[in-house]
This record gives C-alpha cells, structure tokens and sequence, in this order.
C-alpha cells in the first residue's frame, strides 16, 4: 500500500490552514482522514505523493437543546456525537448513520442514511452551515463559501472542494422509549416469500417505522441456508407497533416476545456492529472493531424483484466465499420521497423503494485470496443488473467502488469521470462539476473519484 510522506493530526484550524500551503508548494497532495471508513481507503492511500491530514483531534461538539443544533468537529465519530446528543436530552438525536466509528466529515459530505431516513431523510439534509478551508487556505463558513459550494459538500463529497473543520446540524425529536426487534426467517421458514413482500410494503410503511433486511448464511444442523434478519427500530413502544405490523406486515408474524423497549441511544448501540456484550461507553471508542478486509457495491432498486430472481441471488450464498457475505437491504419511502432530488447532491429519493449495500468478508492477506472473494462479488453485481435501476444504474457515494471507474491520477477530463459521476449523483452530476471549477480551478484536492474540473 502507498504510504503517505507525512501524517498530520492538527489540534487547529490554522494547521491545516498551513498544511495545505506548504503542501502546495512542495507538491504534495492532501487525503484528509476523519474516521477511517472509506470503503477503497481514498482517505489514507495514494499512488501519488502525499500527505495524511488525520482530524481525531478535532472532536468538539457543542450542544444547543434550544435551538436543537449542535456544532460537530470533523474528527468526531457517529457514535460519539449520538452519545454526546442522549448526555444532553433523551428527546433529541440526529438521523446519521449505525457504526459507531464512521467519522461525521466523510458521512456527512456523502449523504449520510440510517434508521431515521424514513423519518427525517439524510444526515446531510439535516445540515445548517459548516466551516471550510479551501484550496488557498482561506476559512469559509455558509455565507462567505456561497450556496453553491455549501450545496455541493452536502452529499457531493467535500473531500474533492476542500477540508471540513466543522458541521453546524439540526437535531430531531424522537421519543424516549422506542422499540427494536429482529426476526430471523431461513429459506425453509419462507424467507423468499417474505423477502418478496417486504419489497412491496417497506417503504408504505408507516414513517415511524424502519425495517430492513440482512441477508446471510447461517449452518443449521450442518446444514447450509440463507436466512433473511428483519432488523427494526420503530419510533414508538410496543403496544403501538404490534397493531401497526398486523395491519401493514402480517405475514411475518411479529410477537410481543420478539420487541425489546430502549432508550434511543440504547437502540443506537442495539443497531451498530460493536461486538455482542458491548456498552454505552464503547460508542466513544474511536477503534474497537477487528482488522478486517472486505469489498462492497451499491445499487437502488425501484420495482421489486421477481421471486425467481431472488432464488437465483441466494444460489450465490452457497459458494464457498460467500461465509461471511452479506446483503442488506434498507428501506427508502417517507421523507426520502418528498425530498427533490436536486435539493442536494444526493439524488436517490423518490421512485427508489430500497437500497442494496452487497457485502463480501475475508480474513486472509495477499492479493490472491482477495480476488478470489472481488470476483465473487462482481459475478454477483453482475447478476442481479435486470432487477436494479437503470440509465444509470445508481451507486452510492458513501459506498465507493472503484469499479465504477477510476481518475488517472486525479487528472480525469469531465467526460471520463461522468462514467462513475453520474452513477454517484445523476445529474447533479455536472453542477458538481461547475462548483468544482469555480472553486478550486486548479483541481488542488483530488482523489481516484474526485468531482474533476471541465478544463482537466
């Protein structure tokens, strides 16, 4: 893996500020590093010289239950700022993302879903202003960057425009008991059927309700099968959601026995990938997860899949690389649908019923066991194309692929980069592209899928 000439973990603004400069002059590129998730490690790996500016220290969070915002500094994560929210009303909470360790500057700027999208749509809907530090090193709040800009790092990437010292967001209302379930269904307890209708009803459901499906394979009794997790949260207590499932999902058979009650922050811990027995007090911890490697996709689906075709998608599940392979399926419907697709970058709202976030898992080093579990992935994306969207077939941007395509070097004319652009951002594609320009003519902040310029 390339490594960087240099890391830098700055305490202040004017760090980065000076970062940046000498970075310029010395002509170094700039990977900015808020979390670590970046699905293809564009934040901490290039094949150019470089420089990693690391924003961990950056980790304030300013509470206004008031006004319901709060400033959060780029180097916070998503379980921090969650647990810092509940510390100071157990009315409020902001509709991010569910691991814990993703940093708020990359989720943000990407889009940014969860189990509130249904409910309140987009973490990056949910932002007010923000403070930036440009390719001259000049700081930027909302009015001094101009909407157009502010427009452009709310779901388009701010990776490609500059770096993100701050976020001023809105805080939501939710309850302080709501409720969780997850019911397991395997292929001999009619998990296909219920797959199948899940696709028609989920995104009718009622707003306050959140049910997605993780697909897996589970050995049972010795034997291998696919099982379908309906994974719920719903915004309310059980005696509400009991009548609710009966009238809009009956067929899964949803029991008392089956809800827990939480707190909202409870269930923030309920829905993340910490391991089984963690705590409160782990969604603070910036690494507590295992080394592991992985590759994903990303597709919408706007008709549902045919039963047949479902069959065909868990056929997959019984080669060997798919142990620990996973689907999952989320939702869209609610807010998602009122929101204009040009509102921000993001343009994936109405029309889309859910989203698939494919998933492959391996624990070997070397690059010969891993192309062995890519290929798997891709002869899957591959065949599930006849039942996903189409012209373009969309992606997601927080789940980058660089299969999509791939800038030379950053340096990517306008017309190459739209092979994957207009996957990501449909055409608010081109508009990126305009700020771009405007902003950062000489394409100072690039990356393998940065938003180029229309002179490069």
């Amino acid at each position: 893996m390339p490594k960087p000439s240099y890391i830098m973990t700055p305490f202040r603004e004017s760090q980065i500020q000076a970062a940046i400069v000498c970075s310029k002059a010395n002509g170094l590129q700039i990977r900015v590093r808020c979390g670590g998730h970046d699905y293809e490690g564009l934040s901490y790996a290039s094949k150019v010289p470089f420089i990693i500016v690391d924003l961990k220290n950056l980790r304030s969070i300013k509470i206004d239950t008031k006004n319901r915002f709060a400033w959060v500094e780029g180097g916070v994560l998503l379980g921090n700022l969650s647990y810092q929210i509940e510390r100071e009303s157990r009315n409020l909470a902001f509709p991010a993302g569910l691991c814990p360790t993703v940093g708020v500057g990359g989720h943000f700027s990407g889009g940014g879903y969860g189990t509130l999208l249904r409910k309140y749509g987009l973490a990056a809907d949910k932002v007010l202003d923000a403070r930036i530090i440009d390719a001259n090193g000049k700081i930027l709040d909302r009015k001094s960057m101009g909407e157009d800009l502010f427009w452009a790092i709310r779901g388009g990437g701010a990776a490609s425009f500059g770096v993100i010292t701050a976020w001023k967001v809105k805080l939501v209302r939710v309850p302080k008991i709501v409720t969780v379930f997850t019911v397991n269904r395997t292929l001999e307890q009619n998990a296909t059927d219920l797959v199948h209708r899940w696709q028609s009803i989920a995104h009718k459901f009622d707003r306050d309700l959140f049910v997605r499906i993780l697909i897996t394979r589970v050995n049972l009794k010795g034997n291998k099968t696919v099982q379908a997790g309906f994974n719920s949260i719903f915004l309310g207590k059980i005696d509400r959601l009991l009548p609710l499932m009966q009238e809009s999902f009956p067929e899964l058979g949803l029991v008392k026995e089956d809800c827990m009650e939480k707190r909202w922050i409870e269930a923030v811990l309920y829905f993340s990938d910490l391991p089984y027995g963690s705590t409160l007090d782990d969604l603070v911890e910036r690494n507590p997860n295992p080394r592991t490697y992985y590759k994903a996709k990303s597709d919408f689906v706007q008709v549902p899949i045919p039963k047949y075709g479902l069959e065909g998608l868990w056929e997959f599940f019984k080669d060997e690389e798919a142990e620990a392979a996973q689907l999952i399926f989320a939702p869209y419907g609610g807010r998602m649908s009122e929101i204009s697709e040009s509102e921000i970058p993001f343009p994936h709202r109405a029309g889309n019923i859910y989203e698939i976030q494919h998933l492959v898992y391996w624990n070997e080093e070397g690059n010969k066991d891993a192309e062995r579990y890519i290929d798997w992935i891709r002869r899957l994306y591959k065949y599930i194309t006849p039942f996903v969207s189409k012209n373009p077939r969309a992606a997601y941007m927080n789940y980058r692929d660089l299969d999509l395509g791939v800038n030379n070097e950053g340096n990517t004319s306008y017309e190459q980069a739209s092979v994957w652009g207009i996957k990501y951002f449909k055409s608010n594609f081109k508009r990126l592209v305009q700020v771009k320009t405007m902003v950062d003519p000489s394409n100072y902040f690039r990356n393998e899928q940065s938003i180029p310029t229309f002179s490069t």
